[in-house]
């Protein structure tokens, strides 16, 4: 099976967690851009409030899309934390002085989302919460496992990943980070996230951004 775009599999992934539906202390969060879509109709099935939680992954200097690791807001009056794969980066030959170039450009980038998506809104409360953590879907896993560790510093009661569509080993890995992992589908290997999709076009900054407003229009991004 196929998904026809980011919403449907929205839509498919919100009837499995049907479980946290108008529960009180659930909050759904997103990894932009692509899974603010799903994770819009995550919220809206189970009236619980949406956020964005940006991170963003560190790309081999000759090959962008091999992930050497990720990035991820480390909260208020901490520094980002930074989750590198040395292995990956003795495998692409990465030097130090290029390393710290993607780091820098990394940072910035994820400062100037932080900035668009929120808009001067502060972060929701997840303290003692549960937070479904969603993104489009996983290959490595590497930015899903840096979005739970900078999570985990905000002290949620339980995390939940949910994915369209993950590789079996990366949802193993997660499933002993995270409390649950619940994902459609996961085959043995998974060259691309994209392959599962008839629509994977990219989504826009300004997708996000009406996602969130819409949200907040039907009160899904206000506290519960």
């Amino acid at each position: 099976m196929r998904f026809q775009n980011r919403t449907h599999a929205g839509q498919l992934l919100a009837a499995q967690l049907t479980v946290y539906a108008k529960q009180s202390g659930v909050r759904v969060l997103a990894l932009p851009r692509g899974g603010v879509p799903v994770a819009f109709e995550i919220a809206q099935a189970l009236h619980a409030p949406l956020d964005v939680w940006v991170v963003r992954k560190i790309g081999a200097p000759e090959i962008p899309e091999f992930a050497l690791g990720a990035i991820a807001p480390g909260g208020i009056g901490r520094a980002a934390i930074e989750l590198i794969d040395e292995a990956s980066v003795l495998h692409t030959r990465t030097t130090p002085e290029q390393l710290r170039g993607i780091l820098d450009r990394e940072r910035a980038e994820l400062e100037r989302r932080e900035q668009a998506y929120r808009r001067n809104r502060l972060p929701i409360e997840v303290a003692g919460c549960t937070v479904i953590l969603v993104d489009d879907g996983l290959a490595t896993g590497s930015t899903m496992r840096a979005a739970i560790a900078a999570l985990r510093q905000r002290n949620p009661a339980r995390i939940v990943i949910a994915v369209p569509v993950a590789a079996s080993s990366v949802c193993q890995r997660l499933s002993q980070q995270a409390d649950q992992v619940v994902c459609l589908f996961m085959p043995a290997w998974l060259d691309s996230v994209g392959q599962w999709y008839d629509d994977f076009s990219q989504t826009t900054d300004s997708e996000v951004c009406e996602l969130l407003r819409q949200a907040a229009g039907t009160g899904a991004s206000q506290a519960n």
